[in-house]
């Protein structure tokens, strides 16, 4: 079949066979632990889709996971690794909490100045990694995962020096800096659901138009390709470096954001990490590092997250299953020359 043959189609199947097979030895496990996968999988997609209110809390928890994706992923298109995702969400997290709670401002001025309180602290905690790796050559991995650790230790001590309202969490935010939706609760059954997913939406656009439409962001992506070639083109290798992982972290930083200001309405004195940032490298890896597969992405790991009680309450399957079907979906994303090589052979015993 011709259509196999052709690049750009494969690149879009790789993903979906990815989920598919996931789905599939998921079920096989199922199956041999004495489980009704067949029943397992439908309460499954009830849970994620079955009532206004499943719906409601999957785009809820889809909405941080689009952030955390796109700062992956836009890291990823111009030759770095951001692994310190989950740092760069808990101090954004934390900034917006923190401006959510201090001042009292109309919403229409309260909302967008928490927003970006809590991009300009991703985008901070980025550009030290940044500029380490532009100016020490130091590795963005290395750094990036120690810094999130300093981000998970100092965002507990701020709050309990700050904003510490007792119970292990801040204070809750003011109304006027809140994204809850009093309408996407009347009609999801009163979900979590709200108006960050617009945020999340937006924020997919204008990584699409930056590196897709922009010659800042052909620089940006020439520089992940060819340091040398650039460099020899006139362009600022160091500061395209700096520029990549500011944005990046300013991404993460909306995505703590959703928390703070969205599902929450505060922060815990976090012990652990919440999770989100590091899915946000499957999410980014499953969406093939697009702006429209990583919103699809996350739709399908924010429902199985939130699906996953459901599941074990109905089908009685044990709701750890749901991270075995991620980590099995994630496996076969990183196996693709294996599934490229089957439909490209595919596609030429077709023709």
């Amino acid at each position: 079949m011709k259509i196999l043959r052709n690049e750009r189609f494969i690149n879009i199947l790789i993903p979906i066979v990815a989920a598919i097979l996931g789905l599939l030895v998921g079920g096989i496990i199922m199956l041999i632990g004495g489980y009704d996968p067949v029943f397992g999988y439908q309460s499954l997609f009830d849970g994620m889709v079955g009532d206004p209110k499943a719906l409601g809390e999957t785009v809820r928890a889809m909405t941080p996971l689009i952030l955390a994706g796109i700062a992956v992923a836009f890291a990823f298109k111009t030759g770095l690794f951001n692994i310190g995702v989950e740092g760069q969400l808990l101090v954004g997290w934390f900034a917006a909490v923190f401006v959510g709670y201090k001042f009292d401002l109309p919403a229409v001025i309260h909302i967008p100045l928490s927003l970006l309180a809590a991009a300009a602290a991703g985008a901070l905690w980025g550009f030290v990694p940044g500029f380490l790796k532009a100016r020490f050559r130091v590795n963005e991995v290395i750094v990036t995962i120690m810094m999130n650790y300093i981000a998970l230790y100092t965002t507990s001590f701020l709050i309990k020096t700050y904003i510490y309202g007792g119970n292990e969490k801040s204070y809750n935010i003011k109304e006027s800096a809140s994204l809850a939706s009093p309408f996407f609760a009347s009609i999801t059954d009163n979900s979590r659901m709200h108006y960050g997913i617009f945020v999340a939406l937006l924020a997919a656009i204008v990584m699409w138009f930056l590196l897709s439409k922009t010659s800042k962001g052909y620089e940006l992506k020439a520089v992940g390709y060819n340091q040398h070639a650039s460099q020899y083109a006139g362009m600022s290798v160091k500061g395209n470096i700096i520029l990549s992982m500011v944005i990046s972290g300013a991404f993460a930083g909306l995505a703590g954001s959703m928390e703070g200001l969205g599902t929450f309405q505060y922060m815990n004195s976090l012990s652990s990490f919440t999770g989100t940032g590091f899915d946000g490298i499957a999410v980014a890896l499953l969406g093939a590092n697009s702006a429209i597969g990583i919103v699809l992405a996350s739709f399908l790991f924010g429902g199985l997250k939130t699906a996953a009680p459901e599941m074990n309450f109905m089908a009685n399957v044990p709701s750890e299953l749901v991270g075995i079907i991620i980590a099995l979906i994630i496996f076969f994303v990183a196996s693709s020359y294996v599934v490229r090589w089957f439909l490209t052979r595919l596609g030429k015993e077709g023709k």
